[in-house]
């Protein structure tokens, strides 16, 4: 697979990863935490994120890169010191993550090599139509895989999250936003989805 463009400053993008071979990212419940930690660490500087969901062997992201203004305006807020702002690629960011993620899951199995396919799957989504068409998508994709009978059930996605009170790194006013609030939210989720609609912005 040819390289891709980098991700550019300030779109929106369906993000999308699995285990190189189909390999499992996920070996033990504890890595799921540890993946959005490193998450956080490597990619929260670089960009918001508005829904997520981890399989055992792949996971998704609905994300926006951050402008060079917003960048710095993060590390602004967030730097403990008085350490110069430095611009940071979105795309090199997202490499840093899976490879740091990767050396870990490498030295807890006693495995080697590539962990991550590279490089990793983006579609930019150019419609908050299509923001929110995909938010649902993400949240329910344990469902759609058969994980379980019911998507509310898997742990591992933004969808309870996105409908609860509790502190997040998640977007979640503008998400909630696009539905119209909650309750619209999580009517949009009970519907079943067309995702022939969708081709457009999949990545599976």
């Amino acid at each position: 697979m040819p390289n891709p463009p980098p991700l550019a400053y300030g779109e929106v993008y369906h993000i999308y990863n699995r285990g190189n071979n189909g390999e499992n990212l996920f070996h033990e419940k504890r890595n799921y935490p540890f993946f959005l930690q490193r998450y956080a660490d490597y990619v929260e500087p670089v960009a918001e994120t508005y829904a997520y969901c981890l399989l055992r062997n792949h996971f998704h992201v609905l994300v926006r890169t951050r402008t060079p203004q917003e960048q710095e305006a993060y590390h602004q807020q967030r730097s403990e010191d008085a350490s110069p702002f430095r611009l940071l690629s979105p795309s090199r960011q997202f490499a840093r993550f899976f490879s740091a993620y990767a050396l870990a899951i490498n030295a807890a199995t006693g495995r080697t090599g590539s962990l991550f396919e590279h490089p990793f799957h983006r579609k930019r989504v150019a419609s908050e139509t299509y923001c929110q068409r995909l938010v649902t998508y993400i949240d329910r994709n344990a469902q759609h895989h058969g994980f379980v009978d019911d998507f509310r059930d898997w742990p591992y996605a933004s969808y309870r999250t996105l409908l609860s009170s509790s502190p997040t790194r998640l977007h979640r006013d503008l998400v909630l936003d696009w539905f119209g609030g909650p309750k619209a939210f999580a009517a949009a989720h009970e519907m079943d989805q067309d995702t022939a609609e969708l081709q457009e912005y999949l990545l599976e």
